[in-house]
């Protein structure tokens, strides 16, 4: 559960995921007429069917602000919990506005209507069996893509001299120390670990990389290599790729435990 999960949190993909939902939900309804769907002349199909595709893609937008709750309570993380908590709340508000949608507007005149439950286990879940799936699998590969371009992305640090600089990708940097005027480098180059110097500062690096994490006054470290807590010579601090430990101060201690799962060894 404390596993990071692909994510996307861009609105651009999620209304294509809820666009994808609703003409996925009508083409279903309209061409397998599922339990008592086929009782619908040629007509009603086509003014209820693409009613209940629209409510499925409106209860997933709705659901975006407790994603975006969620998202921000992490301090921008997506853990499998958060993705099953958010998949739940959109079941449930699903199923409040399709069951509303059933006795208010499909069966607002005729007598008799599914009861609860039977309306719950007869048509609601068999429909979610084949509907979530479509949201699941849109999500998973929106989350791929996303980190792949990331992994993919190449970034600049860039000195305050006219020939200081280092190009590399988000992922191959690992941590950042601040050495007097300079700030220290720790990057991979392959599966090598090198460092480098360059003169500038932390606070402006952490300005320009908000990705990057401050755990002391002295560093910042980039969450993706994080591998464990760890306490050193009387010292707690993250445990990072190749062995690299850096110090984790009082001062954000509770952020870090926040951020990353805390356990020490």
């Amino acid at each position: 559960m404390n596993n990071l999960y692909p994510f996307d949190g861009a609105l651009r993909s999620h209304l294509l995921i809820a666009l994808g939902l609703a003409i996925w939900v009508f083409v279903f309804l309209y061409f397998t007429e599922p339990l008592d769907v086929d009782e619908f002349g040629a007509t009603e199909k086509l003014i209820y069917l693409p009613g209940y595709g629209l409510l499925g893609a409106t209860c997933y937008l709705l659901s975006l602000p407790f994603q975006k709750f969620l998202f921000t309570r992490n301090k921008q993380q997506w853990f499998w919990r958060e993705e099953i908590l958010f998949l739940l709340f959109f079941l449930v508000c699903s199923f409040l506005v399709v069951r509303g949608f059933y006795l208010y507007v499909v069966m607002i005149d005729i007598p008799n209507p599914y009861t609860l439950g039977y309306y719950f286990r007869a048509i609601f879940f068999p429909a979610v069996l084949t509907i979530l799936p479509i949201v699941i699998i849109g999500r998973w590969a929106f989350g791929k893509y996303k980190n792949k371009k990331l992994e993919d992305q190449k970034i600049v640090i860039q000195g305050t001299g006219n020939y200081e600089s280092l190009r590399l990708h988000f992922n191959d940097l690992i941590a950042i120390q601040s050495s007097d005027n300079y700030i220290e480098i720790s990057f991979l180059d392959g599966n090598q670990l090198k460092k480098q110097l360059i003169r500038n500062t932390l606070s402006t690096i952490e300005t320009e990389f908000p990705e990057l994490f401050r755990t002391h006054r002295s560093f910042l470290i980039n969450p993706y290599h994080f591998q464990r807590w760890k306490i050193e010579n009387g010292k707690q601090g993250v445990l990072l790729s190749h062995g690299l430990f850096v110090p984790v101060s009082k001062t954000y201690q509770t952020e870090a435990k926040a951020q990353f799962h805390f356990a020490t060894n």
